[in-house]
């Protein structure tokens, strides 16, 4: 994820941290993302999707895409990892046909260090240096899930850590825009995106807190860092009928994931999804 910590946090980016009931059904397992509620079930493992297109082999060009208007590269490695990685996800609860699909085409292997490659496709988060993690893949279908992109959606990401998220977003919509506070991570990501053909994704170097106001208003805004607070900044760069997830609450307490929803009024309504924990949100104190 890629956002400036103090302290430390031995799961690294978001889990759950309890196992709860849904209706009828205990979801999730131990020591993994639960459900708390707000997805879909799938209705079988047959609306899991059955082929993940792909080039020939693990190379990517301009046009690596299939039915885009933008670059949305793709890779034949480790398709079969993959494939069960998506039906992980699918089996904790979200059920979403085209959730699911933009989470078997990523290569998440791209965005994994080297050290890290054999555990590239498991439901759980990764370091990734600096103190900072890859997200698991559940919460990165969730929270995607939460923020109903499509090819029209101009999105914020506030953490770009190793690039993951972003690439999940750039498989709906070529309008994605990504800050990160660590600069070693951010040039890492930047380098990341040009070498596999992620050339709509635009990167910025910065204080997340302050969002990116140069391309506001978004439509959607998710944040993979936890503030004590909301960001005004990021609600005011949120535009109306917009949607924004966000991870909010301390180090040492109990995290919400947040939906914030700006009405055409600018209102702001807020639902808390689950609990979650996630690495703190800190601004940049460097002296101007």
């Amino acid at each position: 994820m890629g956002c400036t910590r103090k302290g430390a946090l031995p799961m690294g980016t978001a889990q759950h941290i309890e196992r709860v009931t849904v209706g009828s059904g205990l979801v999730g397992m131990l020591g993994v993302c639960l459900l708390l509620g707000g997805c879909d079930r799938p209705k079988s493992p047959t609306d899991i999707p059955s082929r993940i297109p792909g080039t020939s082999a693990d190379h990517v060009s301009p046009d690596a895409s299939y039915d885009a208007d933008w670059p949305r590269p793709r890779s034949q490695d480790r398709l079969g990892e993959r494939r069960r990685m998506v039906e992980q996800i699918a089996d904790y609860g979200v059920g979403d046909a085209d959730i699911l699909a933009a989470m078997g085409e990523v290569p998440r292997h791209w965005f994994v260090n080297e050290g890290e490659q054999p555990f590239a496709y498991d439901d759980r988060p990764l370091p990734i240096g600096h103190g900072q993690t890859i997200s698991q893949p559940f919460i990165v279908a969730y929270m995607t899930r939460l923020l109903e992109p499509d090819a029209d959606a101009k999105v914020l990401e506030i953490g770009t850590g190793s690039g993951y998220q972003a690439a999940v977003l750039n498989e709906f919509t070529p309008h994605v825009f990504t800050i990160e506070i660590v600069e070693p991570l951010g040039r890492q990501a930047r380098e990341r995106f040009a070498e596999h053909g992620y050339s709509s994704i635009q990167t910025h170097i910065g204080d997340g807190y302050k969002g990116w106001p140069e391309h506001a208003p978004f439509d959607a805004i998710i944040v993979t860092c936890a503030p004590d607070a909301i960001p005004q900044a990021l609600i005011d760069q949120l535009k109306p009928t917009g949607r924004m997830v966000i991870p909010v609450g301390g180090v040492f307490s109990i995290q919400q994931l947040v939906l914030v929803t700006k009405e055409r009024d600018g209102s702001i309504s807020q639902r808390s999804m689950m609990p979650v924990r996630f690495v703190p949100m800190v601004p940049d104190n460097t002296p101007q």
